[in-house]
This record gives C-alpha cells, structure tokens and sequence, in this order.
C-alpha cells in the first residue's frame, strides 16, 4: 500500500511550495490545496495521514475546512500553520494537535510532522 501524503492547505503559494520542497526532501509525499474548498476535493482521491493547515484563506477557511473534514468522520490530525496572534486559540477551537507559527523554522515543521504523522490513521 503506498505511503499516505501529507495534505498542505495554504493560499500562499511561496509557503505552500517551501513546505512541500522541504517534506518532499525529508520522503514525505505531499498533497496540496490553495484553499478549504480544494482541501474538501483533494481528500477526495487521497486519505492523508496529516493536515497542515492554514487558517485565513479564501473561498473556505481553516475553520469551514476543519468542520467538513470532522463531518466526513476523518481522524487524521491537523498542524494549524499560521502567523495570527491567536493561532493557539484558534487550534483548540478545531481540535487541533499542534500549532506551527509563521514565519515557522524548519526545524519546527518538520519536528511537528514527525510527531503527528500517522500514516494508520483513517
């Protein structure tokens, strides 16, 4: 059975390419989402084993996206990735297991991918 991705839902393209670059570099396999409405269609053809999360996007936010994914009975743990001041907040308000603020150091990324990764989940 193939390695599940890592789904990457960022509206900054510059961001959303370094983190795929740097997981890709690490053995991850990646899947992206410029917004919440693309996240929704991407988990349509994978199951990823993590979600790294941006909160403030266009068309469907982090908020929408995280509600539909918990609808859908998907247990797969979300890294809220985001520079606002309540990133710490806003992960508890949808159950969250970690947050990784912007600008974020590798080193901080991929330490929270390495814990949270679970490739069994469903």
């Amino acid at each position: 059975m193939p390695e599940r991705p890592i789904l990457v839902i960022d509206d900054d393209d510059a961001i959303r390419l370094t983190v795929v670059d740097v997981l890709e570099s690490e053995g991850y396999s990646v899947a992206t989402a410029t917004n919440g409405a693309d996240g929704l269609h991407v988990l349509e053809q994978v199951h990823p084993a993590l979600v790294l999360l941006d909160m403030r996007m266009p068309i469907l936010d982090g908020w929408g996206f995280a509600k539909a994914l918990r609808e859908r009975g998907a247990k797969v743990p979300i890294v809220v990735v985001t520079a606002a001041h309540d990133a710490h907040r806003w992960a508890r308000e949808i159950d969250a297991a970690a947050v990784v603020a912007k600008p974020f150091d590798l080193a901080d990324l991929l330490d929270a991918v390495q814990r949270y990764y679970a490739p069994g989940a469903a």
